[in-house]
């Protein structure tokens, strides 16, 4: 045993030294050639690649392909288990050498591994994508290695071997510190671009007030925080804090991977990009994108205009038949016994011999019975000239060719297609469009094809998906009717009416149909049998399809015209043995062949088990994929291996042909000519012979000279089809009577491709006749030897430089593909995201192989694409093996997958973007002007209603008023979730509860005028009363939403937080709150012992108070309103006695609010306008207020609009949610309401502590949403591109002013711009409630002053962005009215590239990409836009959303989104105002605890 290893071993070096003389020598013979290599350049080529430290790599290659003998194939083989000798053993070792060998080049290797030694030597760290292990494919859990271990950055040291914390109590805060200072520059640029405009310090002073942390978007790094989102106290001193923002990276470490992967994923992106971005200037109104201009240093092309090149003249020869039919007609007679067609089993042994006879015999048969046993015989279904399709399998050829004949003799026009399965073919519905549009109604086939289609369960065939209603016809002669003596089909001399139609599949996915005519097809055959020497009765080896291209050419058509022998090899056959072809050649002495290359390269695979190899019979090998120039890799290692067995060079023939231009070139017996092109000069379309020096090239082989009979010349590509130069690149186009003659039914794409007319430079066409384009690219040389560089289905052109897919194929398998592609298989297609073209790599990925490996294995085929092609990919995307969608053959369907792709079905397991590289035509970031003036004088910018200013009345006397007048009115009505009445108050009866609360606060709560109470109650009558009791003892009430029982953990922490620091002296509350706030499960989530004195106000005293307090100043403090921003900002709004009423009046006077109005109300009742309406509004106004808990909807969705209806209410506020929850699926009438007013979520009225509007007959307007990021208002008309539909928030209050000022200058501002809301209205709140007492810090909010024009006014700022618009709409009184337009929150809004963007806009274009995303939300984090998309669904649809989501922001929103991150359904955090928390998301990711499904980096 061991001698023979040893033996093994000798052998292997041996062949190693000679693998190396024979490379070295065949790659200086091949650039000898060539003939561009001078003396002195092959010297020194010969030196490097002697020395090359990358021949190693190469041999290695070369042995693992060619020699399954080798070290590592035995050693393979001892720890694999044994296997079945047969089928499997070739399978095997394909499989050991996954590389598709059609790409195959060591020069292109070389260049390949250059370049990534390059890219090794920069080091520089890609952030990897995080996954959930549920997601991760591989057959080892053991395997698994976390993600941050090899990905993070040398800074972090050994980190990544823990799992990080929330408090990372082992980091030390050194550490951190010392972090900070070294990231210092980064951060702070970032978050000066990033950070929108807002409150300033005083944004920063509520949000330690809060402790929910989260200032302004963008701001630096955020603190580390609990599931809870409330952070852990903290030492450093406040004035610190508030002077420095930057010292909070050091206080609040952000101890995650994620903020580690986004700080490389930032580095990364400030690399150069390739090309640089071109500065051109944007108008504010019109935002153009960048148009790529011609680099100036781009090769043109210099040679003369290229002249038609005309083929040798078609001789045809006396015996020729005049038709096909003809020539059938004469070997089924003279020669019936001649052997037509050989087939064969699985195991390589002869199945069927077809006779000249036979088929002759057998097609009169088929033909007659179409004719004549199909219908009735007055209506026969089909007639001459119809369409049939021929439906057949792979392995039977003899049936097919039969069938082909039948109609061919009774002038009926096969459609051959592929045999629909039982799964979902590729492609296959778009087959039955072209059936469809053909007319077809029958379709022939076999009885073994008949018996394995697809059944229903009475036994039909049921109608596949987009196929039209077929009558499936079995052409076995046993099933036949035997045609009268007297019938014989008429057969004539070829003519113009269509022979066969062939289907092509286009890029896009669709099928054509090519109609051959049967003068066409007798001329081609003609050819054929001149340039390829075909004489009677030679045999032929066929191992392509028959049904079409080259195989049918040759196979079926050419074959019979000069009585030849077929022998077919089935692609089954192939997959067992793919030596079969060979053996065939051999065994029959063929003398032709007609193969593919990966046939030869199979073939090259298996042969070391043949010793009685004789390939000497063989005068040509007809390449049938010849044109592709990766092909040639595989001819050369073939004739090398194969020139010992009898192979002659001049045997191998490469062919050119399309399915429009039928066979365009073929080589036949004439040495072959090469050239060696630039990558670089065939992307600008442009023929350079290649330096010595460079590496990134392409070597392309002759495919023959022109065809007998045609004439060719080469068309550019786009626009009019004029005459190239001679070293120009364009498309081949042919003239001759032997093509097709259009695309069935589609007479405008006919004359695009069949009836082109060339044209000189001057204009004149160069022929009275047209011509055919033929879908190739290439150029005509010396010689006329024509060269084919690609298809221009796999053209891609990116910012205007043309790739071919095949060679981005090649660059991808270049890169360590026997450790990681699954047997070659690649697809590359473009897909246009903003205006161009971007490129798309998809490969299935072997299922042994690791996640670390796919990253590393990405990274490297980024890096390999960006320097030999000079070309960024857009997406790289990894799918488990044999998951890509496959053509009949088992090819890849590259339409069907870019369509997963684009549909968001491909679910792949690795997702790698890199829209930071490749998109390089972004509008220029916007420069803001300072100063800017106002584009209208600044009082024309005021709306004002003025109205009767009213006697003041504190709120506390109104309701005393009401007690005495009218007693027994009822002001509130509480609904339970049934629509029941579950209790009302009346204007005395509440007046009596207050007292008794007021007299409780003074005797058990001993409080004294102006101490705060916080009253923390569900939506009810319970805290109305105990405010109202609060106004009655002089106490400062505070509205506090109550812990949810089921979630106190998160809900409890914010009630504290609210109770301290509004300062309360006590806490007022039922009795079940009371309990719950002092629970065991209350003092996990915080110390009860720390609670205020808490007061239940459900066993109130019997006694009134001695004095009901009567404040000495409007300007008093009434209640203090605190609400949580959705950035995360806990504010209190200090709102005094005369703003309260002057409110309240407001609202009055604009809804018309008196005390025989009922007003159903379904809001939280706890801030803002909700508070206000549920508590103060019916006792100010007197109207009745029937009160829907928003958490009854729960149960009962219908609730609102039952009350509504019930009620017969005419007015009703409520916010969008509520509206949405409640109208789904409801079909209530609404009628009667006259004021239906929505507190909305996303676009919300101006806050009610400053300002507030209301009323009928709300506008919508569209604006343009580019003009919005750049703050300027354009209408457009609803539909138009980019249109956002904006609903006015209402007419504008009674005493209310408003102006429209810059947030940054604080200059007033024109129609035409967007800009701050700012409010003069009797009712603004006056200042923010603060334990510090810093006055400077709120001026700001509630005391600004315009910077020029009217600069006496004090103006509340509200924080939103918004513009005003004279309505045409009337209101009740028949005037016009002022509309205010509420577009965001000055907070929210995120300033990205100088533009300001409105998450909602961003959000709503993400929600739309696909079915399974629920939810989105967007934040700023280090000039990085990150989206986080909540999954409805199989976590395996996560990666298809990273691709979805990045191209739908690019394509409406100009941005690239940095990181996509899928989450779980119920992640997003919601507010109980339906409100999205984007700050807490944002804290939330950046500390580790969202766990996400995947988070993707886009690089």
């Amino acid at each position: 045993m061991l001698g023979d290893k040893s033996q093994n071993l000798v052998t292997l070096i041996i062949s190693v030294c000679a693998l190396q003389a024979i490379v070295i020598f065949f790659f200086l013979r091949s650039l000898s050639l060539a003939g561009d290599i001078t003396q002195k350049g092959y010297e020194k080529k010969r030196s490097k690649l002697l020395g090359a430290p990358w021949l190693r790599h190469v041999i290695v290659s070369l042995l693992l392909s060619l020699c399954p003998l080798g070290l590592e194939a035995s050693m393979a083989h001892e720890r694999r288990p044994p296997m079945a000798p047969s089928a499997s053993r070739y399978h095997r070792r394909r499989s050991s050498g996954t590389r598709d060998e059609r790409y195959r080049s060591d020069v292109h290797t070389e260049a390949v591994q250059a370049a990534l030694a390059k890219h090794k030597e920069r080091k520089m760290a890609v952030p990897m994508p995080s996954k959930r292990r549920s997601l991760v494919v591989q057959t080892s859990m053991d395997a698994y290695t976390p993600p941050d271990t090899s990905s993070g950055s040398e800074e972090e040291g050994g980190q990544g071997e823990g799992t990080p914390t929330s408090s990372q109590g082992s980091v030390s805060m050194e550490h951190w510190i010392s972090r900070a200072i070294h990231q210092g520059s980064t951060t702070s640029s970032s978050s000066s671009s990033t950070q929108s405009g807002g409150s300033g310090a005083a944004g920063r002073l509520a949000d330690v007030l809060a402790q929910t942390h989260v200032g302004k978007s963008g701001n630096g790094p955020s603190p580390s925080s609990a599931s809870t989102y409330i952070p852990q106290p903290v030492t450093l001193t406040l004035p610190a804090m508030l002077l420095n923002p930057a010292s909070l990276a050091c206080v609040f470490p952000v101890s995650s991977r994620v903020s580690a992967k986004i700080q490389q994923l930032v580095n990364t992106l400030k690399q150069p990009r390739r090309p640089p971005l071109r500065e051109f200037f944007v108008d504010d109104f019109e935002e153009l994108l960048e148009v790529q201009q011609p680099d100036p240093n781009q090769p043109r092309p210099e040679g003369a205009q290229m002249v038609a090149i005309r083929g040798e003249p078609l001789g045809v020869v006396t015996n020729w038949p005049p038709s096909l039919e003809a020539a059938l007609q004469r070997w089924g007679t003279i020669s019936p016994k001649a052997p037509c067609l050989t087939t064969m089993d699985t195991n390589g042994k002869p199945l069927y011999v077809l006779t000249y006879g036979k088929l002759w015999s057998r097609s009169i048969k088929v033909a007659y019975n179409i004719l004549h046993k199909l219908g009735t015989k007055q209506e026969p279904m089909v007639r001459p000239g119809d369409r049939v399709a021929l439906v057949f399998p792979n392995n039977d050829p003899a049936a097919f060719m039969v069938a082909f004949y039948g109609c061919l003799l009774a002038e009926v026009v096969p459609v051959p297609i592929e045999v629909p399965l039982t799964r979902k073919d590729a492609g296959s519905q778009q087959i039955g469009f072209l059936l469809g549009s053909c007319g077809v109604t029958v379709a022939l086939t076999s009885d073994a094809c008949h018996k394995g289609l697809p059944k229903g369960p009475t036994g039909e065939i049921p109608q596949f998906k987009g196929w039209p209603k077929l009558l499936w016809f079995v052409t076995e002669s046993k099933h036949l009717s035997k045609p009268p003596r007297d019938w014989f089909p008429h057969i004539k001399d070829a003519n113009n009416d269509t022979a066969y139609i062939e289907y092509k599949t286009c890029k896009d996915g669709s099928v054509l149909g090519v109609t051959v005519t049967r003068i066409a097809l007798l001329t081609h055959c003609q050819a054929l049998t001149q340039s390829c020497g075909y004489t009677e009765a030679e045999i032929i080896v066929n191992v392509l399809d028959f049904k079409k291209d080259v195989g049918l050419w040759h196979g079926i058509l050419t074959s019979v015209m000069n009585m030849m022998h077929v022998i077919s090899i089935p692609y089954s056959l192939m997959k067992v043995n793919p030596l079969s072809w060979i053996q065939k050649v051999c065994q029959y002495k063929a003398k032709v062949a007609c193969v593919k290359s990966r046939d030869m390269h199979w073939a090259l695979v298996a042969h070391r088990d043949q010793r009685d190899i004789n390939l000497s019979s063989l005068r040509m090998l007809v390449v049938a994929d010849g044109s592709n120039p990766w092909s040639i890799s595989s001819c050369d290692a073939f004739l090398n291996v194969f020139q010992s067995k009898g192979l002659r060079p001049e045997v191998i023939c490469p062919c050119a042909s399309s399915a429009e231009a039928l066979t365009v070139a073929i080589r036949s017996n004439q040495p072959p000519g090469r050239g060696v092109l630039s990558m670089q000069g065939l992307s600008y379309g442009v023929i350079r012979v290649d330096s010595e020096e460079r590496l990134s090239v392409l070597t392309v082989q002759d495919v023959g000279t022109v065809m007998p009979g045609a004439l060719m010349c080469v068309v550019k590509p786009e626009g009019v089809p004029q005459l190239c130069r001679t070293d120009e690149i364009g498309e081949l186009c042919v003239c001759s009577i032997a093509t097709g003659m259009s695309y069935y039914g589609l007479s405008g794409m006919t004359k695009n491709t069949f009836e082109v007319f060339p044209t000189s430079s001057s204009g004149a066409p160069i022929s009275e006749y047209p011509f055919t384009r033929t879908g190739l690219l290439g150029f005509i040389g010396p010689g006329g030897l024509v060269f084919v560089s690609g298809k221009m289905d796999g053209l891609m052109v990116v910012s205007g430089r043309r790739h071919n897919a095949d060679d981005i194929v090649a660059t991808a398998l270049a890169v360590e593909p026997m450790k990681f592609v699954y047997r070659g298989r690649i697809a590359v297609f473009s897909v246009t995201v903003l205006h161009d073209e971007r490129i798309v790599v998809v490969a299935e990925q072997r299922p042994d192989s690791t996640e670390e490996d796919s990253f590393q294995w990405m990274s490297r085929v980024l890096q390999a694409i960006d320097s030999i092609h000079n070309v960024g990919v857009f997406c790289l995307a990894l799918v488990p093996a044999n998951t890509l969608p496959k053509t009949p053959l088992g090819g890849i369907h590259l339409s069907e997958t870019k369509q997963l792709f684009l549909e968001g079905s491909l679910h792949p397991c690795n997702v790698l973007m890199c829209p930071h590289t490749c998109v390089t035509n972004l509008p220029k970031p916007r420069q803001k002007q300072p100063g800017l003036s106002a584009a209208r004088s600044p009082q024309m910018s005021y709306k004002n209603r003025t109205s009767e200013m009213l006697c003041f009345l504190f709120l506390s006397e109104v309701l005393q008023w009401r007690a005495q007048t009218t007693p027994d009115h009822v002001l509130f009505t509480l609904l339970s979730s049934k629509g029941a009445v579950l209790s009302s108050l009346t204007c005395l009866q509440l007046h009596k509860r207050a007292e008794k609360i007021a007299a409780m606060l003074m005797e058990r709560g001993h409080l004294q005028d102006g101490d705060h109470v916080a009253l923390v109650y569900p939506p009810g009558i319970d805290l109305i009363a105990a405010f109202y009791g609060c106004l009655y003892a002089g106490c400062v009430p505070i509205t506090v939403r109550p812990p949810h029982p089921q979630n106190i953990a998160t809900t409890l922490p914010t009630v504290k937080m609210i109770v301290e620091v509004s300062r309360s002296a006590c806490v007022m509350t039922s009795q079940v709150i009371s309990k719950l706030l002092k629970s065991k499960e209350a003092s996990a989530a915080v110390d009860v012992r720390a609670w205020p004195p808490v007061l239940d106000t459900d066993d109130l005293p019997k006694k009134k108070p001695p004095q009901l307090y009567k404040p000495s100043n409007p300007d008093t403090l009434a209640y203090l309103d605190f609400s949580v921003s959705t950035t995360g900002m806990l504010a209190g709004v200090k709102m005094s006695h005369t703003a309260t009423s002057a409110f309240c009046r407001s609202i009055k006077l604009q809804c018309e609010l008196y005390p025989s109005r009922e007003v159903a109300i379904c809001l939280d009742p706890y801030c803002g306008l909700g508070f206000v309406l549920w508590c103060l509004c019916s006792v100010y106004s007197g109207h009745q207020s029937i009160l829907i808990p928003p958490s009854e909807l729960e149960v009962n969705p219908a609730l609102w609009l039952l009350a509504v209806s019930q009620f017969r209410v005419r007015d009703t506020f409520c916010s969008y949610s509520v509206m949405e929850l409640c109208t789904k699926g409801l079909g209530l009438q609404t009628e009667s309401l006259k004021v239906c007013s929505e507190l909305v979520k996303e676009r919300p009225s101006v806050p009610p502590g400053e300002a507030g509007t209301s009323g009928p007959d709300p506008t919508t307007v569209y604006v343009d949403m580019r003009a919005l990021r750049h703050d300027r208002v354009r209408l457009v008309e609803r539909g138009s591109p980019h249109s956002l539909p904006l609903m006015e928030s209402g007419k504008i209050l009674p005493g209310v002013r408003i102006i429209i000022a810059n947030p940054e200058t604080k200059g007033p501002l024109g129609d035409s711009h967007l800009g701050e809301i700012w409010v003069h209205c009797a009712h603004n709140g006056s200042g923010y409630f603060t334990v510090y007492g810093d006055e400077a810090l709120q001026s700001d909010h509630f005391n600004s002053r315009l910077s020029f024009g009217d600069t006496q006014t004090v103006w509340a700022r509200t924080g939103y962005l918004g513009f005003l618009r004279r309505t045409e709409l009337t209101d009740a009184s028949g005037e016009r009215h002022d509309a205010l337009y509420v577009v965001g929150a000055l907070d929210e809004a995120m300033e990205l590239r100088g533009m300001r963007y409105h998450p909602i806009d961003i959000e709503t274009s993400v929600i739309r990409t696909h079915k399974s995303i629920m939810e989105c939300a967007v934040f700023p984090w280090t000039n990085l836009l990150v989206v986080v998309v909540e999954l409805e669904g199989s976590e395996q649809e996560a990666l298809d959303l990273v691709p979805l989501v990045t191209n739908a922001v690019l394509e409406e929103h100009y941005l690239i989104v940095g990181v996509v991150v899928v989450v779980d359904i119920g992640v997003i955090p919601i507010n109980s105002r339906g409100e999205k928390q984007r700050m807490h998301l944002r804290d939330g990711f950046l500390a580790d605890q969202l766990d996400p499904i995947y988070v993707a980096y886009n690089m």
